[in-house]
C-alpha cells in the first residue's frame, strides 16, 4: 500500500470534521478573507449524520461567530423556560432548589436544540460563503512535510477487501494539502489521537477523562409535554457503582430528548452502562412522562470530561486541535458546543494572521494561548475541580465541596482547592472482576426499555460489510486470554451498540466476535478497554450512524 500514488489538491486550510468547531473555523476564515481556499471533510454520509449531543446550547459561541443568527433562520427556536435538578432514589425524587446552584448552572438564556440540525444549517452558511464541504470523505491518515510538519490528510479511500488488500473497485483517495490542518473530529478522534501521541501534546496534562452519553428521542403525550423544560438528575440507578446522571429536554413538536451519561472511570467491570440507562426510564417520574409515547431515535457518544487539567497542547507543526479533539466540555454544565465554536473561531483567526504574514506549516501558538487565557479557558477553569472530586470522593463530595468550589470561583475568581488531579485513566480504573459483585439487570420490557440491537436499528447505522473492520485489535489473543478471565469480558457490556461478544460453542474455544456493522462511532471501546487493545479507526466514508435530529 505504501507505493500507492494519489492525486493531491491544495488549499489554504484543510478542516477535518463538519461539527460545530470545524464549521465555525471555516465560516470565520471566509469572514476574514473570502479568497481563502477552505475545505471541510466529513466522514458522515451528510453533515449532521454523526452529530450527537444533549443538547442545551449556550449561544455565546454562535453570538461571537454569527451575531445575527436569530435573523438568519438558525434552527434554534426553543428557549429554556424551566430548569429542574433532582436527586433520585429508586421510588422517588428530591428537587434541589435552583438558588443553591452556582449561577453558571443556570440554563435560562440557553436553547434546546438538535446539534445535528444546527450543523446542517451552519454548513449551508459556510457553503454560501464559498467553503467546500465534502461529506462521505473519511480521513484515514495524515500527510507530513519535509520537516515533519502536518501538511495534509488522506481522504476518500474506498474499496478495500476485508483483509486490507485493494479490490477491483479500489479508489486510493486523495491527498488534501493545506498551509494549516485543523482537526475537529470530536471525542477521541483517530487522527487527533495520533497527533497527540506523535508530538507528545499531553505531556503536561492530566489523563483525559470520559463519559458515555446515550440518548433517545421520544414523542410523548401532548398533555405531558412542556416545551422549554430542562431536567437533570443524579443518583439512582447508578448509586455507588459509577458517576453520571440523566437529562430530559422538552423540545418542540411534542418531542423529548432522554439521555443518560455514565462516567467511564467506573471500577466494577460487571457494570452495563446501556442497561443502567434502560433501567433509569423505569423510575416513576420518568416512566410517567414516557407512558403512552414512543421512542423514535437512539444513539451514543463518548464525552470528554477531563476539562482544564486534561487539555493537551492544542497546536502542533502545521495545525491545531479544535473543540472536543482537545476536550473542551464544561462537565457540570454538560456543555461544550459553545467552546467548540469559540475554538474554531480562534483557530481561524490565528491561521489568517499566519497566512497573511506569509507563514505556513508552523505552530500557531497564538491559538493555544487564546484557548487557555480566553473565554474557553475561563469557562473550564472555574469548574475544574468538580470532576476530580466526583471521581476520587464520590457524588456527595462533588455536590457539596464541588459546589462550594464553583461558588468561590464565581465570586472571587479563585479556588481554595487549587487544581486537583484526576489520577488514573478510565481504562486503568477498571478493576478485576473477582473483586466485585455481578449486577442483575431487569430484562427490557419492549415499551419503556429496549435491548441493544433493537435500539441500534433506530440509529440507522450501516457499514459496508466487505471492508476491513475499522475496530482493530493490537493483539487478537488478549480479549479471550486476559480480558475475559481477569475482567469478565467488559467489552460485551461497555459498548452501547452490541459490537463485541464472546461466543462459546460446544467443544470449541471461546471466540471474540467484532460485529463492526453495529458501531455507532461512540469510541467507548478505544477509551475503556482495560488492556488498551482496541483501536478505533475510520471506516470508509459515509458509513456509520445516520442521525436525523440528534
Amino acid at each position: 500500500m505504501a507505493e500507492i500514488e494519489r492525486e493531491s489538491m491544495e488549499y489554504d486550510v484543510v478542516i477535518v470534521g463538519a461539527g460545530p468547531a470545524g464549521l465555525s473555523a471555516a465560516i470565520r476564515l471566509k469572514q476574514l478573507d473570502a479568497e481563502l481556499q477552505v475545505v471541510v471533510l466529513e466522514k458522515g454520509s451528510e453533515v449532521g449524520a454523526h452529530i450527537l449531543s444533549g443538547a442545551v446550547l449556550d449561544p455565546s459561541g454562535l453570538d461571537a461567530l454569527l451575531p445575527d443568527w436569530r435573523e438568519m433562520g438558525a434552527p434554534i427556536t426553543v428557549p429554556v423556560k424551566e430548569d429542574n435538578f433532582y436527586m433520585l432514589g429508586e421510588a422517588g425524587q428530591l428537587r434541589i432548589p435552583n438558588f443553591v446552584m452556582p449561577p453558571l448552572m443556570n440554563n435560562h438564556g440557553n436553547y434546546i436544540v438538535s446539534m445535528g440540525n444546527v450543523c446542517r444549517w451552519m454548513a449551508e452558511k459556510a457553503e454560501e460563503m464559498g467553503v467546500e464541504i465534502f461529506p462521505g470523505m473519511a480521513c484515514s491518515d495524515l500527510v507530513y512535510g519535509e520537516n515533519g510538519e502536518v501538511k495534509g490528510v488522506i481522504a476518500g479511500e474506498f474499496g478495500l477487501n476485508p483483509d486490507g488488500t485493494p479490490s477491483d473497485s479500489y479508489e486510493p483517495g486523495m491527498e488534501l494539502h493545506g498551509k494549516y490542518v485543523f482537526l475537529g473530529e470530536g471525542v477521541r478522534g483517530s487522527l487527533s489521537k495520533k497527533i497527540i501521541e506523535k508530538f507528545d501534546l499531553a505531556k503536561d496534562a492530566q489523563p483525559q477523562k470520559y463519559g458515555l452519553g446515550m440518548k433517545e428521542i421520544w414523542e410523548i403525550d401532548p398533555d405531558k409535554h412542556s416545551e422549554g423544560t430542562v431536567t437533570h438528575t443524579m443518583g439512582w440507578p447508578l448509586g455507588k457503582n459509577a458517576g453520571g446522571g440523566s437529562f430530559i429536554y422538552h423540545l418542540d413538536n411534542n418531542q423529548v430528548y432522554v439521555g443518560f451519561v455514565v462516567h467511564l472511570n467506573y471500577e466494577n467491570p460487571h457494570l452495563f452502562p446501556y442497561m443502567e440507562f434502560q433501567r433509569f426510564k423505569h423510575h416513576p417520574m420518568v416512566a410517567e412522562l414516557l407512558k403512552g409515547g414512543k421512542r423514535v431515535a437512539y444513539g451514543a457518544r463518548a464525552i470528554t470530561e477531563g476539562g482544564w487539567q486534561s487539555l493537551p497542547k492544542t497546536v502542533f507543526p502545521g495545525g491545531a486541535l479544535l473543540g472536543c479533539s482537545a476536550g473542551m466540555v464544561n462537565v457540570p454544565r454538560i456543555k461544550g458546543n459553545h467552546n467548540a465554536m469559540l475554538s474554531g473561531k480562534a483557530a481561524a483567526e490565528a491561521a489568517f494572521d499566519a497566512i497573511g504574514a506569509g507563514r505556513t506549516g508552523d505552530t500557531l501558538d497564538g491559538y493555544d494561548s487564546e484557548v487557555r487565557s480566553g473565554p474557553i479557558g475561563k469557562d473550564l477553569k472555574r469548574v475544574r475541580n468538580v470532576k476530580p472530586l466526583w471521581s476520587n470522593y464520590g457524588l456527595t463530595a462533588s455536590l457539596t465541596v464541588g459546589g462550594f468550589d464553583m461558588w468561590t470561583n464565581n465570586l472571587f475568581g479563585a479556588s481554595v482547592l487549587g487544581t486537583l488531579g484526576h489520577g488514573k485513566s478510565d481504562a486503568d480504573a477498571t478493576g478485576e472482576a473477582s473483586k466485585f459483585q455481578t449486577i442483575d439487570y431487569p430484562k427490557p420490557d419492549g415499551t419503556l426499555s429496549f435491548d441493544r440491537l433493537t435500539n441500534v436499528s433506530f440509529a440507522m447505522t450501516n457499514h459496508e460489510e466487505n471492508q476491513p473492520a475499522h475496530l482493530k485489535l493490537k493483539d487478537p489473543s488478549i480479549p479471550v486470554d486476559i480480558n475475559l478471565p481477569k475482567y469478565a469480558g467488559p467489552s460485551a457490556r461497555y459498548c452501547p451498540a452490541g459490537v463485541y461478544e464472546f461466543v462459546e460453542e460446544e467443544g470449541k474455544d471461546t471466540r471474540f466476535v467484532i460485529n463492526f456493522q453495529n458501531c455507532v462511532h461512540c469510541k467507548t471501546c478505544d477509551i475503556k478497554d482495560p488492556s488498551q487493545n482496541i483501536v478505533w479507526t475510520t471506516p470508509q466514508g459515509g458509513d456509520g450512524p445516520n442521525y436525523p435530529n440528534m
